[in-house]
Parts: C-alpha cells; structure tokens; sequence
C-alpha cells in the first residue's frame, strides 16, 4: 500500500522531522550518531500479559518505527487446504473494523505509512513502518490494530482475492521455473507440509471457503502464537504500549503444534516435465538444515565457496565461465522451522542440458571428496563478513534480522557474533560437515524445458 504520494509524504515529513530533532538536540544531521549494528545492536525481550513474544530495538537517529509481528501461520499450516494460509492473510487489509479496503488504503497514504503482509511456509508476517509524529503514528497504529484484531473477510473481497489467485496460478502454468519449484519441493517433501507451494494449487482455492479463512485466523493469529519486533525511534515505555495496542485484545490461544520431521531424500528422483521453452530450469538438491542448526556456519561458508559467492564460487566457474553452459548457475541452504532444502540450479540450452547437469553433480561431488583451499576460504571469509554491515544497514533489515531471531528463537547475541562464528570456520569443518549432510547419490533432480531439436526430429 504506498504509491507516488505516499512517497512525498513519507520523504517531506522525515526531512522535517529529523530537522526538527536536530535543532531541539542542538546538533545538526551529520552529528547525528550513526545506526549501531553487530555488537552495538541491544534487543530488549520480554513477553506480552497475553503470551506473545516480544522483541525491541532503540534506533533513535531517523524518527520513523518499523513494528513486524510474525505468526506460526504459514503454509505449513495449511492443513489439507493449500493457499489457506495465504488467502487468509491476503484478505486481512481488505475491509477491518469500520473501515472498507479503500479507506485502510486511505488511512494509510494520508500518514506517510507502509503496511503489508505476505505467507510464507513457516510464517505469516504484518508489517507497518510509520513516522513518529504523534498524530500520523496514532492513525497508523489504530488502523493496524483493526487489520489484526477485527478483520472482516467480506464475502465480495474474499471472492474477488480468490479469483487473482486463480489468475495467479494459471499464469504460473507459463513459468518453467515455477513449475520445476513446485515439483522440487514435492519431490522431497512428500507428505510432509512442506511439500505445497504457499499460493495453493487451482483445485484447493476453489475448494477454500470464506468459514475457512475465519476458522484459519482464530486458531493461528493469536497472542501466543505471535513475535512482535519493534525497531525505530521509539523508547520502551512507547514500544510496550504498541505492543499492548496492537495485540493486547487477541486471544491469548495457543502456540501452534510442532511440524512433523522432514524425512531424508533416500535414493536418487529425476523427473523431467516438457515444456515449451528454448531454456531447460535444472533443479537438484535435497532436505538441508534448520535454524540453529550445530552445522550452519560450516554449511554456509562453505556453500559460498560451493554456488552462493556468485562469480568465483565453485558451481559458476565450472559451468558458466569454463564452459559457457549457463548465464545464472548457483547453490543454497534455506533453512526453516524443520529442514528446509539444500538446492543448486542453473538454466540452459534444451540441448545442453544433460551436459550441465553432469557438471553441476561432478563439481558438488568433487567439493565434498576434496573440501575447498585454504585460499577459497580465505576469500570468502572476507567476502561474507566485509558485506554483513551492508546487510544491516536500515532499521527495515534490522527489524527483519530480529524478527528471524525471535520466530526461530536464536541467540540474542545472533548478530553481533556472525562475523566471528564466520571466522572460525575451517576447512576440516566444511568438509565434514558437507560429507555428513550433503549426498549426491540421494538428490532429487528436477529438469523442466522443451525438448533439444534433435529429440524432435527423431519424433
């Protein structure tokens, strides 16, 4: 929800209110203290009298609060009904206490404020960033405490939703990299909650009714099951009353049940789907890690070296620049509340596409038998935390970072000790870390292209 005015409104205000801060602080705008990050971050936590978790960051130097409240209601949620979760939270803005969808919208721009939401497979997220003018932040909040406290799902905005979803999943019918995606999560999820993409499938959203939605918001966005972070200009007297105004009248309910365990990929899955397109999207990979997981900084160090350091990484000088089999070409852990995936892609000539697929297994094998240099791990040390300050470099991805570390309740002290937990990563730890977790003779293989011009010809 923010268009052109929005913008002009949100960019006058700040440069009048920082002004303002300046001259009633006696300092001008470049003495103002920079944003403190790694070891400088201080995050205050504390539970809500309702149950939910709380997580709270001063960042006094620009006036502007950006509040995150994170639910247990992702997909994985679902339950039976893929895109539940999702269309619920879609639908939240869309008409809440008094207000119709237009007029949220109106109250929103008329502040300067940004709203949002998005699903994802282990969460649901609501976002607000407003200004700290009393007035302005007051209407932002009023109207966010009724998204979540008193949302409507009228019936007409529930079906109109439904039908951009649906519009949604036949345009994705288009995209071969969205189908080689869903069919590489249910190829190593199964059974599992993981294993449906988030948007739902055509057959589930036309089954999914509006009581669905209201069944699926009273059970999930509840006090318990919720992690508020706030991050701005803000002191904790000002961000508890925030907190107790946004969700002090939710329901306290319940935290939502643990997921069941991701099973192992046990042998060796290629599935080949044709579609019309000169390029074949190659996924391969496997069940990967969790949050927290004992092995995470070796998987990640060395997954820099392996496919995610982009140009100098293993994968993208074996394949793109030795062989010119590919323009994009990469690896990655994602980790989630279970294991979530290890994946290693790349796009190419229908043609080519047998060919870069061997050289995609040969170089993960050969990093696995061999480990990187010493050199390799050298450069990507540097790399990794020479670029962490960039990543916390706004109060939006500070409020981010601290809303992953209360959702997967990681150490307090997450940020501040990345660099050094980076650092003291070795070669021997990467390579037994990869040799115990990453099996190339167990992978499901994903290829979805059109057909090389010789296969057609024989046809």
């Amino acid at each position: 929800m923010f268009n052109q005015k929005n913008f002009f409104i949100l960019f006058i205000a700040i440069v009048i209110l920082a002004v303002g801060y300046a001259l009633i602080g006696g300092q001008d705008d470049d003495s103002l203290p920079p944003i403190q990050q790694g070891e400088g971050l201080n995050i205050h936590t504390w539970e809500s009298d309702n149950g939910a978790k709380v997580l709270y960051v001063h960042a006094p130097q620009l006036p502007m609060v950006d509040v995150r409240i994170v639910f247990d209601a992702g997909s994985a949620r679902d339950n039976g009904k893929p895109g539940l979760a999702k269309l619920t939270n879609m639908l939240l803005d869309n008409g809440a206490g008094d207000w119709d969808t237009n007029q949220i919208v109106e109250r929103f721009d008329n502040v300067g404020a940004q709203f949002g939401g998005s699903a994802h497979r282990d969460m649901a997220v609501i976002n607000l960033r407003s200004l700290t003018e009393e007035e302005w932040l007051a209407t932002a909040l009023e109207t966010t405490t009724a998204i979540l406290q008193k949302p409507s799902f009228a019936y007409t905005e529930f079906e109109r939703e439904r039908k951009r979803v649906m519009v949604g999943l036949q345009n994705q019918k288009e995209s071969p990299s969205t189908q080689a995606n869903i069919a590489f999560y249910k190829a190593i999820y199964d059974k599992h909650p993981y294993a449906t993409p988030s948007s739902g499938t055509e057959e589930s959203i036309s089954a999914i009714k509006r009581d669905d939605l209201v069944a699926f918001y009273q059970k999930y966005y509840v006090a318990k099951n919720a992690t508020v972070v706030i991050v701005g200009a803000v002191d904790k007297k000002q961000a508890k009353a925030i907190v107790e105004q946004l969700i002090g009248d939710l329901p306290e309910g319940e935290k939502a049940a643990d997921l069941p365990k991701v099973e192992p990929v046990k042998e060796t899955n290629k599935i080949k789907k044709t579609h019309p397109s000169k390029q074949t999207h190659i996924l391969v990979g496997q069940e990967g890690n969790i949050r927290g997981d004992e092995d995470y900084f070796a998987l990640y160090v060395g997954n820099h070296i392996l496919g995610g350091g982009g140009f100098g990484s293993r994968i993208v000088e074996e394949i793109r620049e030795s062989r010119g089999l590919a323009y994009s070409s990469y690896s990655y852990f994602s980790p989630m509340r279970d294991k979530g995936p290890f994946i290693m892609g790349l796009q190419t000539k229908n043609e080519q596409a047998e060919q870069a697929l061997d050289v995609l297994m040969a170089t993960v094998k050969k990093f696995i038998d061999e480990g990187p240099s010493e050199e390799e791990l050298i450069s990507s040390k540097k790399n990794i935390t020479g670029g962490f300050a960039l990543r916390l470099d706004s109060n939006k991805d500070i409020t981010e970072y601290v809303a992953m570390i209360g959702f997967y309740e990681l150490p307090l002290d997450y940020l501040s000790t990345f660099n050094d937990k980076v650092e003291s990563v070795t070669v021997a730890d990467i390579k037994d870390a990869f040799k115990r977790r990453v099996h190339p003779d167990e992978m499901v293989i994903v290829m979805v292209g059109g057909e090389p011009e010789k296969e057609k010809a024989k046809k």
